[in-house]
């Protein structure tokens, strides 16, 4: 078999496949003969039909299937030799192919347009100076960490009077004329907070109220008709909730209270593993660690961000091949049409610009993602989702089974692959440029991303 590349510019070829019959009789040969051993064909023994006949039924339908396999896999095997480093994928050519016929052709040729990616060659240095948000990690954020795990980390006291944060516990039943509706409704361990009672009046009936007395309210009232809440507190259908405007008893049978942990040993046990830190002193400067581990990747991919602008001006005029590129994004992807794709190809196009240069600028500079690398990227990921629950203290081996669970998902694992590749491309980057480091608040830098 031959197999050639014909350049028609520097941003596309065609890539031309001749077949002789030494190529593929062997294969078909081969596989008539199977289908020979397991065809059943009326009047004959299994395997004992004749190859005449096998022939006939079967050989032009195999001799397709063996020269498809043949093209597909010399073709690809041809780009990578070769490493044609093409985009998109080889499409059928639409003016050099010939005409096939496979009922008397022995030798056939196949041409396929290949879309070339443009060269890159860029230089970067100290020169180019590029803006490094760094988020200043303040006492007053400190302090609300702080008491986010005092909070996470407390207990619930059983008490006998009621707060607006209470927890209030008991049976409700709905009323007529001051007494229990016959066959109205009543709720067993109903739940409700005195805080999201809406309307104040309403709210005040609670506050104050003793375990084991009842409160007379109105339901409609004091959620100002909200149908969900109502609902989900009656434990009735949402197209009830209109026809329920009376009045209610409540009688509290148990009256719950959140109480913050205290700021001591058993805290910072709880929060960063047994011994870890021993004064708050300590407490306050792991958590400071800890928020700015949090705050760095999104730092490094502001930084990449502001990065692109320099890369696509150093990078150049790319030249690409619109027409190949169209035809693929048309054939790609079924939702696709003529004219979504001529609205939208410039961004395309913008967009594969950046992604060639990072490929290119990874590939040049030897930045390989190692098996480790994406393992430990996984933990990372792993430990940010126990750290939204409080959790910190995790153990290795808990996070390292967590981690191969979360890469055993096809899409997640491409998805750590990339960011990792991305957090070795922004850490070479920060040693070629000047970094402006900017230190900035919280609000100032999640604002950064809504411009």
């Amino acid at each position: 078999m031959n197999v050639s590349l014909k350049n028609i510019d520097a941003t596309k070829g065609i890539v031309k496949l001749e077949i002789v019959k030494a190529d593929y009789a062997e294969k078909v040969e081969k596989s008539l003969r199977s289908f020979r051993q397991k065809a059943n064909v009326p009047g004959f023994r299994k395997g004992m039909v004749p190859m005449g006949m096998v022939k006939k039924m079967y050989g032009k339908h195999v001799l397709v299937e063996e020269i498809n396999k043949l093209v597909s896999e010399n073709l690809y095997n041809y780009i990578r030799e070769n490493n044609l480093n093409i985009l998109g994928e080889p499409l059928p050519n639409e003016t050099e192919q010939k005409e096939i016929n496979f009922d008397t052709q022995e030798e056939f040729e196949f041409c396929f347009d290949v879309a070339l990616a443009p060269e890159i060659k860029l230089e970067l240095s100290k020169n180019d100076k590029v803006p490094y948000y760094q988020v200043n990690i303040d006492d007053d954020m400190i302090g609300k960490q702080v008491e986010a795990y005092q909070a996470n980390f407390g207990s619930y006291d059983e008490v006998d009077d009621v707060e607006e944060k209470d927890l209030i516990k008991g049976t409700v039943a709905e009323l007529e004329n001051g007494s229990p509706k016959e066959g109205g409704i009543v709720v067993e361990d109903a739940v409700l907070m005195p805080m999201y009672i809406k309307d104040e009046a309403e709210k005040a009936k609670f506050l104050g109220a003793k375990k084991n007395t009842v409160v007379v309210f109105n339901p409609n009232k004091a959620y100002e008709g909200a149908e969900a809440e109502i609902a989900s507190f009656l434990k009735v259908e949402k197209e009830a909730v209109a026809g329920i405007t009376g009045d209610f008893s409540f009688e509290i049978k148990e009256v719950t209270r959140h109480k913050n942990a205290e700021l001591n040993q058993e805290l910072f046990d709880k929060v960063f593993g047994e011994g870890v830190v021993t004064s708050e002193e300590e407490f306050k400067n792991k958590i400071r660690e800890a928020l700015a581990e949090q705050f760095t990747p999104q730092s490094d991919f502001k930084f990449l961000t502001d990065t692109r602008d320099i890369l696509v001006k150093k990078a150049g005029e790319l030249a690409f091949a619109e027409d190949l590129l169209k035809r693929w994004l048309l054939v790609a992807n079924e939702k696709n049409t003529k004219e979504k794709i001529d609205e939208e190809y410039p961004q395309i196009v913008e967009d594969l610009k950046y992604h060639l240069i990072k490929e290119n600028l990874v590939k040049e500079n030897g930045l390989k993602v190692e098996d480790a690398d994406i393992e430990n990227f996984a933990k990372r990921v792993a430990k940010a989702q126990f750290a939204q629950y409080g959790m910190l203290s995790v153990p290795e081996d808990v996070l390292a089974n967590y981690a191969k669970d979360i890469l055993k998902n096809k899409q997640t694992l491409q998805n750590i692959i990339d960011r990792a590749v991305e957090e070795k491309l922004a850490g070479w980057l920060k040693e070629q440029v000047e970094l402006d480091v900017k230190e900035v608040s919280a609000d100032e830098f999640n604002k950064l991303f809504e411009e």
